[in-house]
This record gives C-alpha cells, structure tokens and sequence, in this order.
C-alpha cells in the first residue's frame, strides 16, 4: 500500500448552469453595446467609437465640486463657483460627463428599464469615488416617492448603490433616507423651480438617526445637473447631524463648456 505521496488527488468539476447556457443566450440575446446597440464581443461593454467619445472626469478637479478644469491650477484649488456658491454637501465626485454614450446609458437605466446596465455604470463611479467609498460608513440612494416607486417599480439610484455597496463592503442604507414630498419631475424646470420642488421633500426614516448621526455617508444618484435634489438630501442628512456627506453620480452635466 502506497504512501500520501502516492494518492491522486480527484476534484469535482462543477459546471454553472449559467456557463453551459451562456452560447445560447448569445444567440438569442447577443451582446451589443450598451450605448449604441451595435453587436460586440461581450455583454455590458462599449463599442469602439462609443467608448473613445465617453468623457471621463479626470483630475485635475475642483476638490469640492469635481468639476474637471482645464488646466492644472495645482493640488487642493477648488472653482470658483464652489467659492460662491458653497454647496451643503462635503464634496462631489462623477464618473463622467453627462453627454453622448454616457447620457445614453442614464436614459437607458432609468427611461428604459435596462436596470442590467448598472453594474457598469457603478464599477465607473467605484473608481471615481473609491478613496470617499472606503472612508464611508455607510451608502445611500436618492430615494423616490413611494407612489413613483410603485409606478416605476424600481429606483434607479438604488440600483447603483446596491452594486456600490457589494463592491466596497459597506452597508447600504435602501430605507434610511425618505421622499416625503411628491415633487413634479425636475426635467423642463429652471434652477430656481428645481430647488423649489424639492425644498423640505427628504427626512430620516424615524428610529434609523443612529445610522445618520456623526457618521461619513455617499449620497448615490445617476445624474447630477443643477445640484437642488442631492443638495435637499444632503441637508436633511446633515439636519440629522451626519459628519461627513459626499455625493457621488455616474454622470455630471455642466453648465459651461471646460
């Protein structure tokens, strides 16, 4: 009889269910850009042509703000509006600017139900938001109202969060913040009529302020424009005393040109 040397070794192969379908959901769903909708070599990916047009928001950045410039001023400068215009939140960090493939993907999200392209969307705002996600305590969502929740059936900033949170290992607070306001859809409405709308439409969940007080939070949303709906969450985090609030969004739209 030979010795432990002598034994072999047998391990058991096990195969996916979704591995040995995978050639067949090919055929039948094949995958195409999540942008464009051409054919490509793999599911949640870009075209070529769509991928060099992506802008992604690079330093050097205003600090506070994010908003890319156009030249280097030098670490720690901040723009001139954040100088003006000090937001409530801490900081602001995007994956990208909010125009071509990258609008195209927050449409598709959140018009179009493709609630498959958040995982992609969200591995990009890891990377612009990753040093703010590991010093967080905990990530939440822009929440909907309950009644546009239901006609919609899902949220779209959740689903990025939720993607978020598996990536950093961070609790995922889906029901701490609450829109107590039915608020009329931001698109069409100037500045001013989107920080009127939704004024006073955001409070902390009763019995959940312990996981709001003194604690570091990423306040998550697809799209940032004028600022008054994550401004309006962010100061009802911090009226329920939060520490430290960045907001983090795939996508930036800018007022100006860089």
């Amino acid at each position: 009889m030979g010795d432990a040397s002598d034994k072999i070794e047998v391990r058991q192969v096990r195969f996916s269910p979704a591995v040995l379908l995978r050639p067949v959901l090919d055929v039948l769903y094949p995958p195409c850009c999540a942008a464009c909708g051409v054919r490509t070599a793999g599911h949640r990916a870009l075209c070529g042509p769509c991928w060099s047009r992506m802008r992604f928001i690079e330093r050097p950045y205003c600090d506070i703000l994010g908003i890319p410039f156009a030249e280097d001023p030098g670490e720690g400068m901040v723009s001139a509006l954040a100088i003006a215009e000090p937001p409530v939140f801490d900081r602001l960090r995007a994956a990208a600017l909010h125009e071509g493939p990258a609008r195209h993907l927050v449409h598709g999200l959140k018009y179009r139900d493709r609630t498959d392209l958040a995982l992609m969307m969200a591995a990009w705002m890891w990377r612009a938001g990753r040093s703010e996600l590991e010093a967080c305590d905990a990530i939440l969502p822009v929440p909907l109202h309950w009644t546009r929740m239901m006609a919609r059936r899902f949220n779209q900033a959740a689903e990025l969060g939720r993607h978020l949170a598996h990536q950093s290992g961070k609790p995922f607070l889906a029901g701490t913040l609450l829109r107590t306001k039915r608020t009329r859809r931001q698109v069409g409405l100037t500045a001013r009529g989107r920080e009127d709308n939704v004024r006073a439409a955001f409070r902390v969940a009763r019995g959940q302020e312990d996981r709001v007080f003194g604690r570091r939070l990423v306040l998550v949303d697809d799209v940032f424009t004028t600022g008054a709906t994550v401004s309006a969450a962010a100061r009802a985090l911090k009226r329920a005393g939060a520490a430290d609030v960045t907001v983090l969004t795939f996508a930036m739209a800018l007022a100006e040109p860089i």
